[in-house]
């Protein structure tokens, strides 16, 4: 019997202008993408909402990740405030239109959004980030969609192990991983095994992974410790592994490329992908 391919969903952004529904999937098209970001803001009409769900539906598109990017755990109470209220509308845009999640870091008590400080590991703030994500998620109460935390060398989560502390103490169904492993590599011991490390995050977490993004990781020589973000194909990150475990996946779980400058780089990622997957006997939809 012949064996059964697995697939894959490539995404990312449409760096062409399009007004319609019918320009949003010629521009997928033309990039081969099969998981798009969402092509709607929550203020947009729902019948605009909708007619991009149905154009997606009937080009076999799916709506992998709804971006909430903001600073739920803000030390200033305004800022606070208004990122949870972002957090609450982006989660019900995605639940309305039926993404794969909604995804946003835990957020950082320092005063830049994403970054580091020393209060982000400590206990206090693990109990912020569960009070904080439940209120969320509570009160939106998702049915169709995940809301989902991004991993950080400097916040929780910041390794499958705290991912998995959290998803237990949040306790909501509708509380889901999104993975980005590029993100958890932080140390040059990890980052000599990325291809052990992916396979534990996919044996950890694999039954709550909602969505992925694709980026890759370089160390260099400069003291003391200097880990970089480079174009996929171009760092450490054990492609093969990655590939061929979130293959074992749904698929319909999006791989979202994320962080390049330019069309053409993009381009290139993707081309990079796509040829390590063949080599693993994976299939693109």
């Amino acid at each position: 019997m012949a064996q059964t391919r697995k697939t894959i969903r490539l995404g990312g952004p449409v760096f062409e202008a399009f007004e319609d529904p019918a320009d949003w999937i010629t521009a997928l098209r033309k990039l081969g993408y099969s998981a798009a970001l969402s092509p709607v803001k929550a203020s947009d009409s729902s019948e605009r909402k909708q007619a991009f769900v149905e154009a997606a539906r009937q080009a076999n598109i799916i709506m992998a990740e709804v971006g909430a990017w903001s600073n739920p755990i803000s030390p200033d109470d305004n800022e606070r405030q208004k990122a949870i209220d972002k957090n609450i509308r982006q989660l019900a845009l995605a639940d309305e239109i039926g993404a794969n999640c909604c995804v946003n870091i835990a957020g950082s008590r320092g005063d830049k959004w994403d970054g580091p400080h020393p209060e982000n590991v400590s206990e206090e703030t693990f109990d912020l980030i569960v009070e904080t994500t439940r209120h969320i998620i509570d009160a939106v109460k998702p049915t169709r969609t995940f809301y989902t935390l991004e991993a950080m060398p400097w916040v929780l989560p910041d390794s499958p192990d705290s991912y998995l502390r959290l998803l237990k103490a949040i306790d909501r169904e509708q509380f889901g991983v999104h993975l980005d492993p590029v993100n958890m590599i932080h140390s040059p011991r990890r980052y000599y095994d990325t291809g052990g490390f992916i396979r534990e995050c996919f044996k950890k977490l694999g039954p709550s992974i909602k969505n992925c993004h694709a980026k890759d990781i370089r160390l260099t020589d400069q003291l003391t410790t200097h880990l970089n973000e480079v174009i996929p194909g171009r760092g450490g990150l054990a492609y093969d592994v990655y590939l061929t475990e979130l293959g074992k996946l749904s698929p319909d779980i999006g791989l979202v490329i994320e962080h390049l400058k330019t069309p053409k780089e993009y381009k290139q990622a993707a081309s990079y992908i796509r040829s390590v997957g063949k080599e693993q006997g994976l299939e693109f939809i």
